[in-house]
């Protein structure tokens, strides 16, 4: 067997997810299982529920947090299966491929769904959905789910001009948010926003693995999923509200998982919020400043045509179609040692994805870039001068 050759230093994690994990919680995650009845079990679930309704700006003590093993898709089909009785609608705005892929588990359990139009690489526009709930006259709708980032097209909507419109038609439907892109790089509050669900999963912002999925719901949400039977068993809000930790998780709860959860929410808490926002802005106005300057070559640019609406957790540039953007992914990785995702969706082959949320700092933020140019320059992309002069001004501002 020919050994493998040797690569030294470590490979840049440049995907929006999963993303770096850092020493500590990676070390938190290979303690020793415990025994159910052990009082530090309860006290691991506590901690992690305490720090995500924390995190997530959760209204009252009448918010419950609900952990699953499974990934954001899985808590897609929790919410929806909790939310939206027989005979009920799901409002599922488009952003691009993450929402079309909420709109495929919800066609899936057999739930009808309405869409709203979407400009690509716009964020969400609110009237569309005011005008679908004032149409409702019969309250069908039971929830507007809204995408906050969507990963793929990197654009991010405003969730308060969305919560005022909806404000606006008096129609009772529930808002459910996807902050799986989100939390942890971006504000987001359930109480200042008037959110009424939220969910999300483990191996963005949070720093962790993937497989660890959650669903914050307040009471109004919880007495909506009470009051309907649409089957459910893993997913129902229901049976996770005993006071027993296996009732919780419906089995075994994840342990490992919640170590690196705590640990993860202990280094967010250290850093501050504010911090941690405060620096997935810093980082991601120097990708965008690179970008800036890429793009003068005419063969690259923005998928997100709304500066504003531009996310702090990963950035879409496309790529012109004479141009081979899986070759630019491949290379970046196996020669220069930053792996970036690709396009998805619609945007497969045709864009790559660079991701700056998580553990992420300047110095991990200039090598990705520095990488990415010496690829775009091995295969002849022309690009425009002066990226990572502009990326370190953007830093240094």
């Amino acid at each position: 067997m020919t050994p493998k050759r040797r690569v030294p230093g470590n490979r840049l994690l440049h995907a929006p997810g999963p993303t770096p994990i850092p020493a500590s919680v990676l070390a938190a995650m290979f303690e020793q299982s415990m025994d159910l009845a052990d009082p530090r079990v309860d006290a691991i679930i506590a901690d992690c529920e305490e720090g995500l309704l924390s995190l997530l700006g959760a209204p009252d003590s009448d918010t419950r947090v609900y952990l699953y093993s499974c990934n954001g898709h899985g808590a897609w089909e929790a919410t929806l299966a909790n939310l939206i009785a027989p005979g009920s609608v799901a409002l599922i705005p488009g952003t691009g491929h993450f929402s079309d892929g909420w709109d495929e588990v919800a066609r899936a359990l057999g739930i009808e769904t309405l869409r709203t139009p979407w400009q690509p690489g716009l964020p969400i526009d609110p009237a569309p959905i005011a005008q679908a709930l004032l149409a409702d006259r019969q309250h069908r709708i039971a929830a507007v789910c809204v995408i906050h980032t969507d990963t793929a097209t990197s654009v991010t909507s405003e969730l308060s001009a969305i919560r005022r419109a909806m404000d606006e038609t008096g129609h009772p439907a529930l808002l459910a948010v996807d902050v799986v892109a989100s939390l942890g790089a971006a504000p987001f509050s359930m109480q200042a926003i008037g959110v009424d669900v939220a969910m999300g999963a483990s191996q963005k912002g949070l720093m962790m693995p993937a497989g660890l999925g959650f669903v914050a719901a307040n009471g109004r949400a919880r007495a909506v999923a009470s009051a309907h039977d649409r089957p459910r068993h893993y997913w129902d809000w229901r049976s996770r509200d005993g006071p027993l930790n296996y009732h919780k998780f419906c089995g075994t709860p994840p342990l490992q998982m919640l170590l690196g959860l705590r640990a993860a929410l202990a280094l967010i808490e250290a850093e501050g919020l504010d911090e941690v926002h405060t620096r997935h802005r810093r980082l991601a106005g120097a990708v965008h400043a690179a970008v800036h300057a890429w793009r003068q070559g005419g063969a690259l640019d923005f998928y997100c045509s709304s500066e504003s609406a531009r996310s702090v957790s990963v950035t879409t540039i496309t790529v012109r179609p004479d141009h081979d953007a899986v070759a630019l992914r491949t290379l970046a990785r196996e020669r220069f040692q930053v792996s970036i995702a690709g396009g998805l969706g619609p945007l497969t082959g045709k864009a790559f994805r660079i991701g700056h949320l998580g553990d992420q700092n300047e110095a991990l933020i200039l090598g990705c870039l520095a990488g990415v140019e010496a690829s775009l320059k091995t295969l002849s992309i022309p690009i425009g001068a002066g990226a990572l002069d502009a990326a370190m001004a953007s830093l240094g501002n």
